[in-house]
Parts: structure tokens; sequence; C-alpha cells
């Protein structure tokens, strides 16, 4: 495959280097500031680049471009983005299956950075199966806007709930119905007290990165409804076929300085002179190049989205294994590089902070996070045995495993 930069490329990147320069002076302090920085990307343009449509404040950029924003927004250390659900994964959805009236209602917000969404798919009993979701959507005619619907259940595992304005939940609004039949895709306001709540869940690491939310009664409109009633399997699995894109290249970029400064570490306290720590440590190196020109091969080849974490439905062929095998290649490589993080630096990596009395519970240093949050890496985002049975059954051809087993 030849995938290279062109002049207008560069032209381009130096145009999102000197704009992220310029704008990233008061935005570099992360959590308090993000509501603020996703307002100044959409100010910018710089939302919703991969957009297969336009006109809705976003600037429109071909894949070349789009990876060299990404790759400078990694390299410019810029905040976490809080709109990512909503960019990359609800936009590219609603433009496919939405109507009219629901694209000019929500892409303009997300465009600007004025709404964040989380997404409602995983449940206690429903993870990485997705078909077996149990929350419930009843038409309420007495509910506000006519043929509201009130929704009941539990939602786990949700990325950014505690400070998104909207959440798009896959419920069952079929009574009886069973698997993938019988579900539709709404979008739901957050801002619902009494009938929504958001509990963090913490983590090994200290934080809470996700959260558990409990719908008691929450009002969806009618109109809310992207796909049609009973279509939600549908989207579902469609949005799911975005969440691996461009954006994986600049995960990548965040790898990269991630394994520098392991690298760095192992030359500091005398690690790389062990012949087996350095065979290690070139191993990752390796690996993570093999994982950047699958990216490129894949993103400019014609393989295409398929199934994407959890169920794994989608188109048959080649196509619908590849974000699975991205999904398999990052995942374990990232967790083999906490455990190199801790193992270059030796008996340290288990000390904790100087003065206890200050860390309440405890903090973690850069290489003890990577380790612990590394270790969910091939379990979130549909398990590494979700991810190859859908090579086995959709690419390989491989006959299904029977459904039901003890």
């Amino acid at each position: 495959m030849d995938f290279a930069f062109g002049l207008e490329d560069e032209v381009f990147r130096r145009e999102a280097r000197a704009w992220l320069e310029e704008h990233l002076t008061d935005h570099r302090t992360g959590t308090p500031g993000r509501r603020d920085w996703e307002r100044e990307l959409g100010r910018g343009g710089w939302i919703g680049l991969g957009w297969a449509e336009d006109g809705y404040g976003n600037r429109r950029a071909d894949l070349t471009r789009q990876v060299v924003w990404a790759e400078e927004y990694a390299r410019s250390k810029a905040p976490p983005r809080s709109g990512h659900i909503g960019e990359n994964l609800l936009a590219p959805t609603l433009i496919a299956h939405g109507t009219p009236e629901q694209k000019r209602r929500f892409l303009p917000p997300v465009a600007e950075g004025r709404e964040l969404w989380c997404q409602g798919y995983s449940e206690p009993g429903a993870g990485s199966d997705l078909a077996g979701v149990r929350t419930t959507a009843v038409r309420d005619a007495g509910a506000g806007s006519p043929g509201a619907y009130r929704i009941t259940g539990q939602k786990i595992w949700t990325s950014l709930a505690h400070e998104a304005d909207w959440c798009f939940v896959l419920a069952r609004t079929e009574p009886g119905s069973v698997r993938h039949h019988g579900l539709s895709f709404l979008l739901v306001a957050m801002d619902q007290p009494g009938r929504i709540e958001v509990r963090p869940i913490r983590q090994l690491t200290g934080t809470s990165d996700f959260n558990e939310v409990f719908f008691d009664g929450a009002l969806a409109e009618a109109g809310h409804v992207v796909g049609g009633e009973g279509g939600g399997w549908k989207v579902a699995m469609s949005l799911l076929g975005f969440e691996r894109g461009v954006s994986t290249l600049a995960q990548q970029i965040g790898f990269a300085e991630e394994l520098g400064r392991v690298l760095r570490t192992a030359v500091a306290t005398g690690a790389a002179l062990d012949p087996v720590v350095r065979d290690r440590l070139v191993r990752l190196w390796a690996e993570l190049r093999v994982m950047r020109w699958n990216a490129l091969r894949t993103l400019g080849g014609s393989a295409g989205a398929g199934a994407g974490a959890g169920a794994g439905a989608g188109a048959g062929g080649a196509g619908a294994g590849v974000p699975s095998v991205a999904k398999l290649l990052w995942g374990g490589w990232h967790r083999r590089l906490g455990e190199a993080a801790v193992l270059v630096r030796g008996a340290a990596a288990a000390v904790g902070p100087a003065d206890w009395s200050a860390a309440l519970p405890y903090e973690l240093d850069e290489a003890q996070h990577l380790f612990l949050f590394s270790r969910a890496d091939t379990i979130y985002g549909g398990s590494d045995e979700i991810q190859r049975t859908i090579i086995a059954e959709r690419v390989l051809g491989l006959p299904k495993e029977p459904r039901g087993r003890p």
C-alpha cells in the first residue's frame, strides 16, 4: 500500500500545529477546562473532520488530513477529548441512519462542542453479549410529547456519563422479544433528576473513568428513536463499526510516548543491559510499528469497518474482522507495555508515595498507573475472546458456538 502525505497534507499539518500551539495555552490543565476546550475546537471547525456531510459547523477533510490532525493533536499533548463519543460514534451514526430533523437537532451542538454524549450499551448481564440487553423502553402517551418512551434499567461501564448531556441507549421496546429482535436506539437527555442516577465506579488505579447509570422511568421523545422502533440492532452495530478508525493512529502516538518513557527508564536503571529485558523492549517497539502500518493499510484500503466491540454483528467477509484484529493487537500490546514499565524499575515499582499522609488513599506514578489500567485493555471494548470469535465466525467461516451453554 502506498500511503504517503502530499504537499497539501503538510500544509494542513502546519496549519493544525500552529492552531494547536496558539490555542492550547489556557487548556492544558485537563478536566476542569475540558468543556471550554471542546467549544474552542468547535469554533475552529476541528470537530467532525471525517463526517460524510458538512454544513453543521464542521470542516471536511479527506483521510490523510484526518490522520494528520489526529497525529498533531496527540503530539501537542492536548487535553483528553470529552466529545469523542458524540463526534466519532453518534454523529456518523446519525448521518447514516438519522432523520433530517435528528441531524439538524443533534449534529450542530456536537460540532460546536456544546453537547457531550455517553454510550448506553453494556449492562451487568449484557457486556460482550450485547444482544442480552434487558433495559426496557415503554410507550407512554401521557409523558411529555405524544408517544414518548419511559426507560427502566441499568447500564454499566459508561464512560463520561458523569459529565454527558445526552446518552444513546439501546433498549428493548418489544415486550417478550429476545436477542437482537425488538431493540431500539434511543437518544436520552441525561438531565432528568430522580429519573437518571449516575454512580462512579472506583478502579484499581483510584480513579473513576467509568460509571453505572440507572434509569427509573427516564423519558425519551418519540422523535428521538434512530432507525425506527425495533431497528436498534442494525443501528447499534453500524455505530460499533465507527468505533475504531483514524483515532487508532492518535492512540498509537500516545503509545509511542509511553514506550519512550519505559525505554528511558530501562537505560537509567540499567535494566536495558539485561538481554532478556532488551529483547522484550525491542519486540514492543517492532510491534508498535506493525500496528501503525496495519492501521494505515486498513484505513487506506477497501476493507472497511465491520463489527465492533461487543456482539460483533455486521457485514461478513474480511472487513468484518478489521476492527477485531486492531483491538487484539493494541489491547495485548498495551498490557505487555504496562508489565514492562514496572519490570524495568525493579523493586521501586512496588513502592508507594514518599509521604503516605499526603496520599488519600494513595497516588500512583505513571508506570504504576499504566500497569494497573492496562490490565483491562484486553477486556473493555469487547474482550479478546469475543474478538477472536468474531474473526473465527465472520472471517474464517468456522461453525458458531452453541448458545445457552452452561
